[in-house]
C-alpha cells in the first residue's frame, strides 16, 4: 500500500509528502494563472448588458442578468432583415450578408485548404528528410521550420510584396499558400518525431515482396504514422484559424476571417458579440486539444506494442 492511494510509496518521510503536494499545487496555480484569462471570457459572453464586466446582477446569479442574445448577434449581424420570421429566406439572409457568418465561412475554407496542402507539403518533406541518405538534411529543416521563427510581421511583410509581384494578393489561392506555410512547419516536426521511432525494415520487407515505393507508404508507412500526420494536420488548422497578421496584409475586404473580424470589431464597434465568438473558439480549441491528447495516446500505444 501507499499513502493517500497511490500518490507517494510508503517509505516516503514528510518532507516528501510537502514537496509532493506542494508542487501539486504550485502547478495548479500557474495553470489557473494561465487559463483564468481565458475562462472568464466564457460567462461574459453571457451578459445581457453591453459590458464587458460583470454586472452586479450577473455576480448575483439574477437569470435576468444572462442572455444569449450575444450568440443570436453572431448570426443576425449584417442581415438585412434581421427581424424577419425564421424561414428560408431568413437563413439565405444571414448566409449572404451576416458579417460574423461571412467570416466563419472564409476561415472554415482557408483553413481546409490551407491545412490540406500543409499536410501534404509537410509529409512529404518528413518522410525525405527522415531518410538517412538525404543531404543537408539540418540546413533544409532548418529553412522548413524558418516561419515558426521569424517574427510574423517580418513574414506578412514579405508574402505581401512577393504575392503583390505575382498577382496573388488579396486572393483566395494567395491567402490559401501563406496559411499553408505557416501550418507546414507543425506538420514537418510532429511527421519527423513520429518517423523517429518508424521501424524501417518494414518498408524494406514490402519491397523484398515486390511492393513499388508508393504502395510500400500507403500500404505500410502511412497508416503506422498517421497520428502523426492527424497531429501536425490539427495544429496547422489551429494556425490557419486563429492567425490575423497575414489576413491584414494580402486579405481582400469581402475575406474577413474570424480573426480579421474581431480586431474589427474592437476598433470599430466594441460589441459583447465578439466574446460570445471567442466562446466559441475556446470550445473549437478544447476539442483540438482533446483530438491531440487522443493521438498522442495511440501513437504511444502503438510504440508499446511495437516489437523491439
Amino acid at each position: 500500500m501507499t499513502r493517500d492511494g497511490a500518490a507517494l510509496p510508503p517509505y516516503a518521510s514528510t518532507l516528501d509528502a510537502a514537496a509532493h503536494y506542494g508542487l501539486r499545487i504550485y502547478c495548479a496555480a500557474v495553470f489557473l494563472f494561465l487559463i483564468a484569462p481565458v475562462l472568464v471570457v466564457v460567462p461574459l459572453s453571457f451578459n445581457a448588458e453591453s459590458f464587458f464586466s460583470f454586472t452586479s446582477g450577473m455576480l448575483t446569479l439574477k437569470p435576468a442578468a444572462y442572455s444569449l442574445k450575444w450568440y443570436r448577434d453572431i448570426l443576425a449581424n449584417g442581415m438585412a432583415a434581421p427581424e424577419a420570421p425564421f424561414s428560408w429566406g431568413w437563413l439565405i439572409d444571414c448566409w449572404r450578408d451576416s458579417q460574423w457568418v461571412l467570416a466563419m465561412r472564409n476561415s472554415v475554407i482557408v483553413g481546409v485548404c490551407a491545412t490540406i496542402l500543409a499536410t501534404a507539403l509537410g509529409t512529404l518533406a518528413a518522410v525525405g528528410l527522415s531518410r538517412p541518405e538525404m543531404p543537408f538534411r539540418n540546413l533544409i529543416t532548418g529553412l522548413l521550420i524558418s516561419p515558426m521563427i521569424v517574427p510574423i510581421v517580418i513574414t506578412a511583410t514579405g508574402m505581401f510584396f512577393f504575392f503583390s509581384a505575382v498577382g496573388l494578393a488579396q486572393t483566395y489561392a494567395g491567402l490559401i499558400l501563406a496559411h499553408a506555410l505557416l501550418g507546414t512547419p507543425f506538420v514537418v516536426i510532429t511527421v519527423t518525431a513520429t518517423l523517429a521511432s518508424f521501424d524501417r525494415s518494414l518498408m524494406r520487407a514490402a519491397a523484398s515482396l515486390g511492393a513499388g515505393p508508393l504502395r510500400a507508404f500507403f500500404s505500410v508507412q502511412a497508416p503506422l504514422i498517421l497520428p502523426g500526420v492527424l497531429s501536425g494536420a490539427l495544429f496547422a488548422f489551429a494556425t490557419s484559424f486563429d492567425e490575423v497578421v497575414v489576413v491584414l496584409f494580402l486579405a481582400a475586404p469581402d475575406q474577413r476571417t474570424i480573426p480579421r473580424q474581431m480586431w474589427s470589431g474592437l476598433r470599430e464597434q466594441v460589441s459583447p458579440t465578439i466574446l460570445a465568438v471567442a466562446t466559441i473558439l475556446v470550445a473549437i480549441s478544447l476539442a483540438l486539444l482533446t483530438s491531440l491528447e487522443l493521438l498522442r495516446r495511440r501513437v504511444e500505444r502503438l510504440k508499446a506494442e511495437t516489437p523491439i
